[in-house]
C-alpha cells in the first residue's frame, strides 16, 4: 500500500507557521473558497486556516467568468422551472439574490466595480420571448418581497434600435442586475482573506482527502498533511477528490473585442436562455458562452478553446450584437464551471469531517459568497 510522504525541506518555522496544528484545510481559492475562508475566520478569530491551490491563480472560473452580478433571466427560470420543483427554483434564486447582497456588503461596491446598469435577455424568437413576456407579472409578484422591487422585469423593445441589435425581436430588461470588475473582486476577496490571518498556498495539488475520525489527511504535492476539518470548494473540478453525484464540469468559451469607439452596449445581456452572453467592458465588448452547440466536448475540464464554438461567437457578434460596427478579437479564454441536473448547490457533509460546497450552476458570482457562509454553518454542525 502507497504510504503518502511526510512534509520535507521545510524549517522549523515554515513548519509551525504554516503546517502544524490546522483547523480548517480549504480546498480551492475561487470565489467559494475564499468566501469559506473569510466567513469561517471571522467566526473563529483565532483558528489556523489553510487554503490550497492547485494553480498559480484559481482555476476553473472564478478569475475567468464575465463578471455578470445577475440571478436568472426570465427564459432561464421558465426552463428551470420545467425540470425542477417550484419552491426549489426560487429559493436558489434567493439564494444568488442574497449572495450578491452579502458580497457587496462585505467587499463594498467601489472594491468590486459594481455597476448597476441592468441586465438585459436578448431574443431573436417571437414565440420565446411571448412566452417569457406572458410570464413577466408572475414572475415580479414573486420576486418582489426579495429585491424589493415592484417591478424586476420589464418590456423595453424600444431599446433594441439604441443598441444597434439585428435579427432581434424582443428585449426584457432585469432592473435589479448589474455587473462587476471580476480581477478586482478576487484581489480583493484574497485581501480580506489575508489581513484576517488565511493561510494561501497555490500550486499544491491536492490528490486525495482521507477522514480518519479525528482528523483528515490529505496528501499534496507537497507531502501529507492534516487538518481537523476540510472544506472541498473545487466546483467542476471536484470529482477527483470526492465521489459526488450530479455534478460535472462545464467549460465555458470567451472572447473580449479591442477597445470599441463609442460603444452603444452598456450593460449585461443574456441570449438564448443565457448559453450566450456579453457585456461592455472599458470600451470593449466581452462575449461568452455557446456549450450547447457542443455539450460533449464542452464537458471537460480542459482548458481549451473550441473551434466550432469560437466560430459561433464571432458569428453572433457580427450578425446580432454588432452588426454595423467594426471590432478586433483581443483575447479568448475558457473556464470550467460546475453544472448539474438542478442549479441549486451542494452544501454536505461528505464525512464527519470532510464537507463540500459545489455547483455553482454558472452563478458563482451571485451565489459563491453565500455558499461559503453556509459551508462554515453544515461545518460545525
Amino acid at each position: 500500500m502507497h504510504k503518502p510522504n511526510k512534509i520535507t525541506n521545510f524549517s522549523f518555522w515554515e513548519k509551525q507557521l504554516i503546517f502544524e496544528n490546522v483547523d480548517l484545510v480549504i480546498v480551492g481559492s475561487g470565489i467559494v473558497g475564499l468566501s469559506t475562508a473569510i466567513s469561517y475566520k471571522q467566526l473563529f478569530k483565532k483558528a489556523k486556516v489553510l487554503v490550497l491551490e492547485k494553480g498559480i491563480l484559481p482555476q476553473g472560473a472564478s478569475t475567468k467568468n464575465a463578471g455578470f452580478a445577475c440571478f436568472g433571466s426570465p427564459s432561464e427560470l421558465i426552463s428551470d422551472l420545467k425540470i425542477t420543483k417550484e419552491e426549489e427554483v426560487w429559493s436558489t434564486v434567493k439564494m444568488r439574490i442574497d449572495g450578491l447582497h452579502l458580497l457587496r456588503k462585505r467587499l463594498g461596491d467601489k472594491n468590486i466595480d459594481y455597476l448597476e446598469y441592468g441586465g438585459y435577455e436578448v431574443f431573436d424568437s417571437e414565440i420565446k420571448y411571448n412566452e417569457c413576456r406572458d410570464r413577466l407579472n408572475e414572475f415580479n409578484k414573486i420576486l418582489k418581497p426579495i429585491t424589493k422591487t415592484k417591478e424586476t422585469y420589464l418590456n423595453v423593445n424600444e431599446s433594441i434600435k439604441q443598441f444597434g441589435f439585428k435579427n432581434v425581436c424582443g428585449l426584457i430588461l432585469n432592473t435589479n442586475e448589474g455587473q462587476i470588475d471580476t480581477g478586482m473582486m478576487m484581489f480583493n476577496l484574497l485581501k480580506l482573506a489575508s489581513e484576517l490571518g488565511v493561510i494561501i498556498l497555490n500550486t499544491v495539488d491536492v490528490k486525495s482527502i482521507n477522514d480518519i475520525k479525528n482528523k483528515v489527511i490529505l496528501e499534496t504535492s507537497l507531502g501529507e498533511l492534516s487538518s481537523k476539518k476540510c472544506i472541498v470548494c473545487t466546483n467542476g473540478l471536484t470529482k477527483t477528490l470526492l465521489p459526488i453525484t450530479d455534478l460535472k464540469p462545464a467549460r465555458a468559451q470567451v472572447l473580449i473585442t479591442k477597445p470599441i469607439k463609442n460603444l452603444k452596449i452598456k450593460g449585461t445581456f443574456h441570449y438564448n436562455e443565457g448559453y450566450n452572453y456579453f457585456r461592455n467592458i472599458n470600451g470593449r465588448l466581452l462575449l461568452g458562452g455557446g456549450r450547447n452547440l457542443d455539450f460533449e466536448k464542452e464537458t471537460t475540464t480542459e482548458f481549451a478553446l473550441n473551434a466550432k464554438i469560437q466560430k459561433h461567437l464571432d458569428k453572433l457578434l457580427k450578425q446580432v450584437i454588432l452588426p454595423n460596427t467594426a471590432f478586433e478579437i483581443d483575447q479568448r479564454w475558457s473556464g470550467i464551471m460546475g453544472v448539474g441536473s438542478e442549479k441549486k448547490p451542494i452544501i454536505k457533509h461528505v464525512s464527519p469531517n470532510v464537507i463540500c460546497a459545489v455547483r455553482m450552476g454558472g452563478m458563482g458570482v451571485a451565489i459563491g459568497s453565500l455558499v461559503g457562509d453556509l459551508a462554515v454553518k453544515e461545518c460545525c454542525k
